[in-house]
Formats: C-alpha cells, structure tokens, sequence
C-alpha cells in the first residue's frame, strides 16, 4: 500500500507531507483547491511524463516521493531484486525530479534508475483510474490477461506458454535439419569427388613428415654410396692400402731371421694394420648395403608425397588436416544419406509439439469461453446500481487464425459497451463519457477484485456528474473495494466521502501574497463539517451538519 506521500515545490505546493492509511482514503475540497495538482504529483512519482510547468514558480526544481509497503514476494520487490535493487522488508520508496528546465531523475530505494523502469515498477504497486487515464482497464492489451485473471486460468496459461517454447524450438531444429541437407546436397558431386581422391591416398597422421624424411635419406645415400664405393676400391684393390700392406709384410718375411728379429715390433704393427683394414673394409660393405635402395621405391615414396603436398593446396590447409577433413567429408555424406531420416525425426517432432501445443490452446479458449459469461453477467449486475441500467458491457473476443497462435492463445480480447439501446459496442473509451467511464471501471474493478485483488487504487472523480442512490451504491462498491486492497478516491459526493477510513480536505491558502494549496487529514469533528458543506455549499446549516452526521454512522 502506499504509505506516505512527500511533494515539494510543485505547482502551488510549497512542501507536503501525507501518510495513508489501509482501506479507503478519500480526498475532498472545493473545486479548484487543487486535487488535480496532487493526482498529477503522484503520477510523476509513478513514472509519468515529467513537464517543466509543473515546478513551482521561483524554485529551481519539484520533488515527489512515494512510499510503499508490500510484502517482500510482491512482484515489485521481485522485479528489484532482479535488478540488485533492495528493498528490506518489503519496502519500496519512490523518488522523482523535475528540474526547472524540464529534465527529470528517478531512484528507486535511492538507486538511480530510468523514468521507464520507475514506471513499470510503479504499475505493479498502484493503479490509477480517471477519465484520462489511458491505462490499466482502458488498455485493450491488458484485457486477455484481465480475463484470464479473472477465470483462474493460470495453469493453462503456463501450459500453453511452455507448449508454445516446444513447438519454436522443434520448428529451428527442422530448420536447422534442413539447412545442413541442403548444403550438404548442394556440394554433393565436390564432395564425392573430394572424398574419392582423400580415400585414394588414405592419409594418416605425421605420415607426409615421415615421408619427407624418407625420400631426404634416400637422396643423400645415393651421393654417399658412391663415395663408400671409391673408399672401399682405394683399400681392397690390388694397388690399394690393404695390398700394400700385405706386400711388405712379405718382403720382410723374405729377409732372413736376422733382420726378422730385429723388425718384429715393424712386423706386428704392420700385422695389426692389415687386420684393422680388413675389418674397415667388411664396415664399408656393410654400409653400401645398407644404403643401397631401389629406385621404384623412391619414386612411390615421391610420388605420395607429391599427392599429399598436392591435396594441402588444393583444401587449403596443412598436410596432417587431411586426415580431419577425409572425417568431414564422409560425415558430409552420411548426413545427405541419412538426411531423410533426419529430417523425418525432425518433422515428427514438430508434428507432436504442434499436436501438443494446439490441445493447450483449446483447453485455454475452453475457460475464457466459460469465464466470458460469468464476468459480463456480473459486471452487467452492477451497471444499474451505479445509473448505468440502458448500459451493457460485453467481453469480445476474436478468434485468431492458426497461424497467428502464439503464447498468448488463440484469441484477441476486447471489453466492450454500449451505453444506449440500439446502439452499438465499442471500446469503453471511445463509448463512455468522462464519468460514465468511471463507473464503468468501478464496476470491473468490483467483479475482477473477487479473483484477483488488485495493487492499491486511485480513483480519480469516479462520482462525477451523479449524486443520490447513485453515490451511495458507488460509495458502497469503493468500500468493498478496498476490504480487499487500499483505495484512494477523490470525490466531490458527500455520500462516497462518508464511508472513507480516512479524509483529506484539500485547500487553498494565501501566504505571503502566494497561493498555496495544502492538505490535512481530517478529524471525525472535522470530517462532519467538510461533509456538511459538501451537502450545503457555502453556508453550512445545522440541518446539514445533522445529514452529515448520519451519513457518517451509516457510512461506518
């Protein structure tokens, strides 16, 4: 509910501060007091259009601020923790700013925030409903939801909102089935071809390294070969080092024990020599054996590489990604063989969630179809209460197309009227005069108040242009009203203003040559008097001092 309400430096208020009270609270005063002046006050603390006009002459700028207290699961305390905003117990404190040359700032609970934000957190505390008001119940959108409210829809609701988020993610996966089939078909004959040649070459990883390294040995063994051949000739040939060698170890063995003797240490190195190069010599056959190589072989080894090299240029990428890519074409193809199977599970799937999504929709059209009747049945109840017995409200829906269906359901909602017989409906709004769009509201207010008690309301000369029975019944439908939610009204009936909790007389004063307008909430000794001159006029009599006094006990 709201609690208080702090104004400073707008229009003709210099500084106000009120605090409300739960139930209903009425606010009174002669025409032109003010009351416009402090509705438009609180509408600026609720997120209205912020206008230069309304900072008070000679002050440099306006400030309203408007304190709630709700419960902490209020969806306004909900919507504030989503954004980091605290709110303690369940308080909400409102704050607008209106600078002298039009510019304006909001907080909420002293946090900085956007005049759109203050206004979509302040629609989930306080309604404001008046002839101008272009809102709430005036708003032909809110009116599907209005109704749902009303016949308790909300598990159908939440059926077909989950439905419906089924039904668009199985139509993108189709969409997505789709696509990938299509571009796979589109490259098909490149892709077969692609394949064909990668399966052809069948490469594996580090292979092409491997290769390369290959083919370097087999060049380098052939220069290398023939040098080991020349190294081999110089040592085993018949004028080679091992020959020679050899030769003198004869001669030496020719020269007689004598000189055997004395070059035996010559004998044995040169022994040793000859052996040494026999083993040299056995090394170097070995190592031409070694790197002897068939020529066929190297060509197969230069010819793979060469196709290796070849399909890197041609896919743009590095040899060893031939190996991924083989991968990737042969998914490729296995998604275009195995499309129709997909795509066939995809369009299932999207089949079941528009069988499923269209049985929620129904099951939701089957309750508005039955809580139409009720709520125009009784809000036709209390139109003739309220001087509106040649009226009639219908709620009028219009049954989309399938393809229009969406979480919303399959119908548009409508409230509708006609104020005279044989007339015919149309929206309240462009219907109804100034007040008896007020009553209008009041009476869908009253009937969509029993299912869904609604945040508080400010109601705005809903008794215009009435008086009598007419006041009373309108009186007696804000008081039940407010048993469920705070109600504000401001009201020139002395019957509305009788059954209030608590009233608030708005005046005007001159201070210091300056017009001022100031409230006060009322004493029960004080309520009697500015009832009485709501009776009277001008000149209160004892006789209207006594109504006054018995619209008040009847009143409480």
């Amino acid at each position: 509910m709201l609690t208080d309400l702090s104004i400073r430096n707008i229009v003709l208020i210099d500084k106000l501060a009120l605090s409300f009270s739960s139930g209903l609270n009425v606010l009174t005063g002669e025409t032109g007091a003010g009351k416009s002046i402090l509705l438009d006050s609180l509408g600026l603390a609720l997120g209205a259009r912020a206008d230069r006009a309304l900072v008070r002459k000679g002050a440099d700028k306006g400030v309203v601020i408007a304190s709630f207290s709700v419960p902490p699961e209020h969806d306004a305390c909900s919507r504030l923790h989503e954004l980091a905003i605290d709110t303690g117990d369940g308080e909400v404190i409102l704050k607008r700013q209106v600078a002298h040359d039009g510019r304006s700032k909001a907080w909420i609970n002293d946090e900085p925030v956007s005049q759109n934000l203050l206004a979509e957190v302040a629609g989930k505390l306080v309604e404001i409903h008046g002839q101008h008001d272009d809102r709430g119940l005036l708003d032909a959108s809110a009116h599907r939801d209005l109704l749902d409210t009303f016949a308790g829809a909300v598990t159908q609701k939440s059926d077909v909102v989950s439905s419906y988020e089924t039904l668009k993610k199985a139509r993108q996966d189709l969409m997505g089935v789709q696509q990938s089939v299509e571009e796979a078909r589109s490259d098909e004959d490149y892709t077969r071809h692609a394949l064909a040649e990668l399966e052809s070459l069948s490469p594996e990883f580090e292979e092409e390294r491997k290769l390369a390294e290959q083919r370097s040995l087999m060049m380098q063994g052939e220069k290398a070969a023939q040098d080991l051949a020349e190294f081999q000739d110089i040592l085993g040939s018949n004028e080679g080092v091992d020959a020679t060698v050899r030769g003198v170890l004869r001669r030496i063995a020719r020269l007689g024990e004598d000189l055997a003797t004395l070059l035996a240490p010559v004998t044995e190195a040169l022994d040793r020599a000859a052996e040494g190069l026999t083993v040299a010599n056995d090394e170097l056959i070995r190592a031409l054996d070694s790197l002897s190589f068939n020529p066929a072989e190297l060509e197969a080894i230069e010819e793979r590489l060469f196709e290796y090299r070849r399909l890197a240029r041609k896919h743009d990428c590095q040899p060893d990604d031939l190996v991924r890519l083989q991968a990737k074409f042969t998914e490729q193809l296995q998604n275009i063989e195995g499309g129709e199977g997909a795509l066939a599970a995809a369009q299932a799937a999207v089949s079941k969630a528009h069988s499923s999504f269209g049985k929620s929709v129904r099951q939701l059209s089957d309750v508005r179809g039955v809580a139409v009747k009720e709520l125009d049945d009784l809000v036709n109840k209390e139109l003739a209460p309220l001087k509106l017995e040649k009226a009639v409200f219908q709620t009028h829906i219009d049954v989309l197309p399938e393809d229009d269906w969406g979480e919303h359901g399959a119908e548009k909602v409508t409230f509708e009227v006609k104020t005279n017989a044989g007339s015919a409906f149309g929206p309240m709004v462009k219907v109804a005069s100034g007040g008896e769009l007020a009553r209008f509201i009041l009476a869908l207010k009253v009937v969509l108040a029993k299912n869904a008690p609604p945040a508080a309301m400010v109601f705005d000369e809903v008794d215009r242009g009435i008086g009598g029975a007419t006041a009373s019944a309108v009186g007696e439908r804000l008081k039940r009203l407010s048993n469920r939610s705070q109600v504000l009204v401001v009201t020139h009936s002395p019957q509305v203003a009788a059954v209030g909790d608590t009233q608030f007389q708005i005046t005007k004063q001159d201070v210091h040559d300056t017009t001022l307008t100031n409230v006060a909430e009322l004493t029960p000794s004080d309520r009697r008097e500015e009832i009485a001159r709501m009776l009277s006029g001008a000149e209160i009599t004892e006789a209207a001092r006594a109504a006054a006094e018995q619209l008040l006990e009847a009143g409480q």
